[in-house]
């Protein structure tokens, strides 16, 4: 059952979730119980219909939660998901993106003084690089057999396993370690890297940066492997070609190493390093004021809300019924079309919004400041209450034959009518 399980989990995270989470996407308690009543009830009141049965129809339903959920978490960075907090995130400003970008991590008061930085970057973090021998496109010079090798990387010992045939040239075996080390998601990527018809293979470390004090982020062997060795020798496998480095830097003319080209300063900013700094000058890091960070929270909020709506629209072909979502959305907009329009936030034909910077930025510094904000939170505020609603029925917007509908008055629960997504993550393994 184990084994089960841990094919769902992974299955699910490879095909369907996204990449990245958020602080917003853990829950208290009490939360979690506000989850499960919304489910009661909203199960107690819907009707009958069959289940869904394609695969894609379950790919669909998942996708759209999960769209859901990323608006929910872009709403939510912007301030939090308080009504007093809504929107008023400060945002941070480098001004010289080309070296370091920030963001505002930290927790802010009125009368709070947050003091800016100086940065100047004198080297970014690097990966390690393995570059392989490059080969000629014939055939491979090792005897058709199976081979193994070792990758040790953060501690760990993975060995990679292979069949040679007869006929199989250099590049195709190349090529097939390259999907064996990717396909591993051990931290490594593996390309094919060209000089003129010959091909090496690279191994590049996801990682950057040399935390632990060792030469290497990761090391190629097949000095004990189970299987014949010899590959890692032709191939050339073991060859360092540039060893992983610290990012280095001076932060208000201090001195600073770190692993990684992405690090906080003080709980308060989160830096991204772009590129080295011309010797002796320096990328101010800061807050902006209260007009530019509510300007820019606006601007985020509907990035996101466009990005939700064209992730739906990607489904129109094979999933009609989801236009519904998208008009649903478009409804939300032109509820506050007059007030949004007044600020250069403009409704198009396809449900999404344009923003006309200079008009934004125009009615942000103006006296009615209060009243338009009054109107982008709400607005944000409604779209947060839809995402809650796809998140807990995203059948809701597909195809399906009603069955029966409950007498009213006299609902029963039946817990798994509308939600069966909870389940169909498990169809093929049970």
């Amino acid at each position: 059952m184990s084994a089960v399980l841990t094919n769902v989990y992974n299955h699910y995270l490879t095909t369907y979730a996204p990449k990245g989470t958020s602080q917003f996407d853990s829950h208290k308690r009490g939360e979690l119980r506000n989850i499960c009543d919304s489910m009661v009830k909203l199960n107690k009141e819907a009707p009958w219909f069959l289940p869904a049965r394609s695969t894609g129809t379950f790919g669909y339903a998942i996708g759209l939660k999960e769209h859901a959920r990323t608006l929910r978490n872009t709403i939510a960075s912007l301030g939090g998901l308080d009504e007093e907090n809504l929107l008023n995130k400060k945002v941070a400003y480098s001004d010289d993106e080309s070296v370091a970008t920030a963001s505002f991590i930290g927790s802010y008061h009125e009368g709070d003084i947050i003091p800016s930085v100086e940065l100047e970057v004198q080297n970014l973090a690097s990966t390690q690089e393995n570059l392989g021998k490059y080969l000629p496109a014939e055939k491979a010079g090792l005897e058709p057999d199976t081979y193994s090798f070792d990758i040790t990387i953060n501690g760990l010992s993975y060995e990679f396993q292979f069949n040679i045939k007869g006929n199989e040239t250099n590049r195709d075996v190349q090529e097939r370690l390259a999907r064996l080390v990717n396909n591993a998601g051990i931290g490594l990527t593996a390309d094919l890297h060209e000089s003129g018809s010959d091909t090496a293979l690279r191994l590049t470390s996801s990682a950057t940066g040399n935390s632990t004090g060792s030469d290497t982020v990761f090391t190629v062997s097949d000095n004990h492997t189970s299987k014949t060795a010899g590959t890692v020798e032709y191939f050339g496998l073991d060859y360092m070609s540039r060893q992983a480095s610290n990012a280095v830097f001076l932060l208000n003319g201090e001195r600073q190493s770190v692993p990684s080209n992405t690090f906080t300063v003080g709980k308060v900013y989160q830096v991204q390093l772009k590129g080295v700094s011309t010797e002796g000058q320096t990328t101010s890091i800061g807050l902006k004021n209260d007009v530019e960070s509510l300007t820019e929270n606006v601007k985020s909020l509907i990035g996101g809300y466009n990005s939700f709506l064209k992730s739906v629209d990607q489904y129109l072909k094979t999933f009609p019924k989801s236009s519904r979502l998208s008009r649903e959305m478009g409804g939300i907009a032109f509820q506050y079309k007059s007030e949004l329009d007044a600020m250069g936030l403009s409704l198009q034909t396809n449900n999404s919004i344009t923003v006309d910077e200079k008009k934004l930025a125009k009615t942000m510094s103006g006296d009615n400041t209060s009243s338009q904000f009054s109107t982008i939170r709400n607005f944000a505020s409604s779209l947060l209450q839809k995402t809650a609603q796809v998140s807990l029925d995203p059948l809701k917007y597909v195809e399906k034959t009603i069955v029966a509908y409950k007498n009213p008055g006299h609902e029963f629960i039946s817990p798994y009518s509308p939600s069966p997504y909870s389940g169909m993550l498990f169809n093929s393994y049970c």
